[in-house]
């Protein structure tokens, strides 16, 4: 189906981060949007605020009138609906055009510039700066992102003159794989999502795989401590990265009372005094990381700097709540051993002689099955683990996989519990702690509000 003989949408899944920030691109176009989501939520809340046509049960008679022609609905699902989905049967059924989130972002890189971020970690913080320096400059952009920005309070940005779209892409059931990128960084490629892959190689091959998709005349922008091959077309330039050596690197690094600034070196234009808007030690990568991107799509040094400097962050990624010499408190969507691992390093580097206590919400069994001993690992540089019940997401419980894993490999000698994730506002109350950082892709942010509120209330 090509986009000019779309007239409606309809979204199976509509309230996921990624599928809402598609939806938004169509409510703009003009078009119904519709669709189903398990569960209401904010995000669903604002979609129908927007416009959406949103309903919460399982049931073809709520689908639209205007989404019942195949010729002019297109149905879009993400891949954590179930195949037996009795509204995906449906459209399957009936002739109509059902692709995934990921095909249809695909559609888009044929028809726009795309500027894509591959990685298992630090994609969302890297697209999310990314978009925000290019949508501030002269070049400007649109921009699907796996978080909501906090410059702009949205998944989503839009605009109707740039020709750039910032997209975040995501390897889970290699779904990058549909991206025709103009451009892309590849931040990471720890091995993950081992129930898809099976194996470290295999994961690994579905990134080699995608550099292949990069179009002649653009560029790959690879971390340079990766273990992986890439194999880009013809006419592909390879740029690498890191905090301190590559093409892209960082000098003249200042951590200080709260900042961060340090020089950009690049082969097209050094930019001197970049500051930080969300000082974090992690965003010295992902932040040379998309300034090299927007740099070679042709924003310059002022732009740069302005960009960085006025970078807010990304709702719950080093998300901090309270920030003050008697309390810190800030979320973290950090799920992966690596994520973990620097994370709690640089809450280390920003908070040396504080006690630092992470709760953190495990996400998926399988993940855990596979990298439990990786866990405790990183999360034993911290002071103190307060680890709760495993969240399921999409999986069915598998038998003796539980949080007791991570916490029998934890540092001997190190503060740990396990308790239920129903008792920790209790626990909060209950004690005054110094740092204090929520782990984890599960609904353990449910709580921050609450937890906010227990902790300000003890100044």
């Amino acid at each position: 189906m090509e986009l000019k003989d779309i007239k409606a949408v309809y979204f199976v899944g509509a309230g996921g981060i990624g599928m809402s920030a598609i939806a938004r691109y169509f409510i703009r176009k003009g078009l119904v949007v519709a669709g189903y989501d398990k569960t209401p939520s904010e995000l669903t809340k604002q979609l129908e605020r927007e416009g959406a046509l949103l309903h919460y049960a399982e049931n073809i008679d709520e689908i639209p009138h205007a989404c019942r022609d195949p010729k002019s609905c297109l149905v879009i699902y993400t891949p954590a609906i179930p195949a037996d989905h009795k509204e995906l049967q449906y459209f399957r059924e009936n002739g109509f055009t059902v692709e995934k989130r990921a095909q249809v972002l695909g559609t888009l890189t044929r028809t726009h510039k795309g500027l894509c971020v591959a990685g298992t970690h630090g994609k969302t913080s890297t697209s999310t700066m990314c978009a925000h320096i290019m949508h501030q400059s002269h070049i400007d952009c649109n921009a699907f992102l796996g978080g909501i920005s906090k410059n702009y309070g949205s998944n989503y940005i839009i605009s109707d003159e740039s020709d750039y779209v910032v997209i975040e892409a995501d390897e889970f059931d290699r779904s990058f794989h549909w991206l025709r990128p103009w451009m892309s960084v590849i931040t990471a490629t720890d091995p993950d999502h081992l129930d898809i892959y099976g194996t470290k190689e295999a994961y690994l091959e579905s990134f080699r795989h995608y550099t292949t998709l990069i179009q002649p005349g653009g560029a790959l922008i690879i971390h340079r401590d990766l273990e992986m091959k890439q194999a880009v077309q013809e006419g592909v330039k390879v740029y690498d990265y890191s905090r301190h050596e590559g093409d892209f690197h960082a000098e003249n690094i200042v951590i200080d009372n709260g900042t961060i600034t340090f020089d950009f070196i690049s082969p097209i234009e050094n930019v001197k005094g970049v500051k930080l808007g969300q000082p974090v030690p992690i965003n010295i990568d992902n932040g040379i990381a998309a300034m090299a991107m927007a740099q070679l799509a042709g924003c310059n040094a002022e732009e740069l700097k302005y960009g960085m400097k006025t970078y807010h962050g990304v709702d719950r990624r080093f998300d901090f709540k309270i920030n003050d010499s008697r309390h810190v408190l800030l979320s973290d969507y950090a799920h992966h051993p690596k994520e973990i691992y620097q994370s709690a390093k640089s809450i280390r580097e920003l908070y040396s002689g504080r006690h630092i206590t992470a709760i953190f919400q495990p996400h998926l069994y399988t993940r855990t099955r596979d990298f439990y001993r990786d866990f405790a690992d990183a999360l034993s540089q911290l002071d103190e683990v307060i680890l709760t019940e495993i969240y399921p997401a999409r999986e069915q419980p598998i038998e003796g996989v539980t949080s007791q894993l991570i916490y029998d490999n934890l540092r001997p000698g190190m503060e740990k519990s396990i308790i239920r994730k129903d008792d920790v506002l209790d626990l909060v109350s209950k004690r005054d702690f110094d740092v204090l950082v929520i782990l984890g892709a599960g609904d353990l942010d449910n709580y921050m509000p609450q937890i906010t509120k227990i902790i300000e209330n003890k100044k």
